[in-house]
């Protein structure tokens, strides 16, 4: 079921931001708006900002940013719907729900996840029970992973049967498909999608089951030792880490998540003491899984094989590591054992390897410093070269000069050659660096800005006087048209904006400046004739001489603060028959 739209506005206008903000971020007044620490990334400087009037905060360290629903749902962790019954009860609130769009599809998801969620139940009882799960039971003991720690997993048992869940769960056939528990197989019958698999459960972040992983048990004839659920309406793979149900509470304590690449892993983490680690489901770390991991944590350590993407996979987490603020480590785990064989073995040992991560680009260096080729000059000089070409992947020129350091001290070549050359980096890397660079922030000063900030803020004081001509900067002028046609309205103007637009008035919504209206108007007027004369004075036409002098003269008026209305009145119908000249 939907919520009412009409309900969704009445609780973000009823719930005060600031009041919701304050309950867990210490805020202090600064003109028009609020300044505190930014509640999603560790800062010694408030970087978080709050206009009460608009109901928007923005972060600019981090980038965070939205309305009372939006910093419920980071901050709780809950989903769009939570998050507004959560407010709707604080402030009193009935809500109405629909069953129309939206609301049938929150439907449809509500009766997948359900039925997904018997499976669980089903195939979990049948591990726990059932005679013919009993070589499961006994590979998972093999494995450290006793009765205990399987009923804290919800593991399950698919039993070698063609429709053994599809009979015992009395579900239409269109629904088990549309789970992904089962498919219509060559002979036109309705098959099992988990046959003779142990199966984990996979569960969104706030528990909703989902999808499973299948493993076959050691011995089987089937050449695919591992199976996922098909992505579906409610699995994306890109999108879901297994665990995080369970490990979102010790990543936020510890402002830490550990990815590993198998449920195992996961689970040997836990009885590791390590509760905060989680796992890609059957494909590569994306940029939505580092997404969903910045809502809970700042640093992300990888306990892979980090080095085996190569430079592809390198300057992606280089670039992640700007554009989310997070920070990437890696584990460094004895050759030839997973985390999963480490916990059965030396459990202490696993833990301490990830206290002892190493940032990302240090890991990578140092394990190529390691396998140097030898002391001869030569394959000095060739251990320098490959570990060049590891640190000049990094964007930030300081970085690549710190751990330039460490190769001239490794590998005895001159520091300042070396220096040298991690400073100019490669041509990709330069390009890599313009990408994910923090795009410039607009000139506070200039004039078109402060009108643009006057527009979002005081609307009635300064639009009368203001028309997109008189923007000469292209982003600008389409933020005047943006917010021309959401009628000074914040949230219709973001929604009409295109993205760099709506960065722009989403920093002026939360940044206080002292301006005059008029002035700032005048202002503007008198830069759009300025370049008007300029225009008219490289066409050399004595037939404008008189146009010319007459816009001087308003010009001068419009310094003097008794002429100054009228002189901007003038030079705005100045301004529209220049255009017809």
């Amino acid at each position: 079921m939907g919520i009412a739209e009409e309900d969704i506005e009445r609780v973000r206008a009823a719930v005060p931001l600031v009041d919701v903000v304050r309950e867990r971020v210490a805020l202090r007044r600064v003109g028009r708006r609020w300044v505190g620490l930014c509640p999603f990334h560790a800062e010694k400087s408030g970087s978080f900002n709050v206009n009460e009037e608009l109901g928007f905060y923005k972060c600019f360290g981090c980038g965070a940013k939205g309305d009372v629903i939006t910093f419920v749902r980071e901050t709780e962790h809950l989903e769009f719907a939570a998050a507004v019954e959560r407010l709707a009860g604080k402030a009193g609130i009935t809500l109405r729900y629909t069953t129309g769009g939206e609301g049938l599809e929150r439907s449809r998801r509500t009766r997948l996840v359900a039925l997904v969620e018997q499976a669980v139940e089903w195939y979990h009882q049948r591990l726990l029970q059932a005679s013919d799960a009993r070589p499961a039971r006994d590979y998972l003991r093999s494995r450290g992973i006793d009765g205990a720690t399987a009923r804290t997993f919800r593991l399950g048992w698919a039993p070698d049967e063609w429709d053994a869940l599809s009979r015992s769960l009395h579900v239409d056939e269109r629904n088990l498909r549309e789970a992904g528990l089962a498919f219509v197989n060559r002979r036109d019958r309705l098959q099992d999608v988990f046959r003779a698999r142990l199966l984990f459960p996979i569960f969104t972040e706030t528990g909703d089951a989902v999808g499973f992983g299948g493993r076959v048990l050691p011995g089987s004839s089937d050449p695919a030792k591992y199976k996922n659920s098909a992505e579906s309406s409610v699995y994306a793979k890109s999108r879901i880490l297994y665990g995080l149900n369970w490990a979102k509470a010790p990543v936020v304590a510890a402002d830490r998540v550990v990815v590993c690449e198998g449920y195992t892993d996961v689970i040997g983490f836990h009885q590791a003491g390590v509760p905060e680690a989680v796992a890609t489901c059957g494909t590569a770390l994306t940029e939505d899984h580092v997404r969903l991991l910045r809502r809970f944590a700042r640093r992300v350590v990888l306990a892979f094989d980090a080095d085996a993407a190569g430079q592809g996979a390198a300057e992606r987490f280089y670039q992640w590591e700007r554009t989310h603020d997070v920070e990437v480590g890696v584990v460094r785990l004895p050759d030839g054992l997973d985390p999963a064989d480490l916990a059965r073995r030396d459990p202490a040992a696993l833990a301490r390897a990830v206290d002892q991560a190493e940032p990302f680009l240090g890991f990578r260096l140092h394990r190529v410093l390691r396998s140097g080729r030898g002391n001869a000059p030569e394959q000095r000089a060739r251990t320098a070269a490959d570990a060049l070409a590891v640190v000049a992947e990094h964007p930030d020129v300081n970085v690549r000069t710190l751990y330039a350091g460490e190769i001239a001290a490794a590998t005895g070549l001159p520091a300042a050659d070396i220096v040298a050359a991690a400073k100019r980096g490669v041509a990709s890397v330069r390009a890599s660096a313009v990408a994910v660079a923090p795009a410039p922030a607009a000139t506070r000063e200039s004039g078109e800005v402060a009108c643009l900030w006057l527009l979002l803020h005081r609307w009635d004081d300064i639009a009368p006087w203001l028309s997109e001509d008189l923007f000469a900067d292209e982003t600008c002028r389409r933020a005047f048209r943006a917010l021309a046609s959401g009628e000074g309205d914040f949230a219709r103007s973001v929604a009409l904006a295109d993205p760099d637009v709506a960065e722009l008035l989403e920093r002026l919504a939360v940044v206080h400046f002292d301006l005059d209206p008029d002035l700032e108007a005048c202002n503007l007027i008198a830069a759009a004739v300025r370049r008007s004369l300029g225009q008219i004075a490289a066409r050399r036409d004595p037939n404008l001489a008189g146009d010319v002098t007459e816009a001087k003269l308003l010009l001068d008026d419009l310094e003097r603060a008794d002429r100054r209305s009228a002189a901007a009145e003038r030079l705005l119908r100045w301004l529209e028959r220049d255009e017809q000249r």
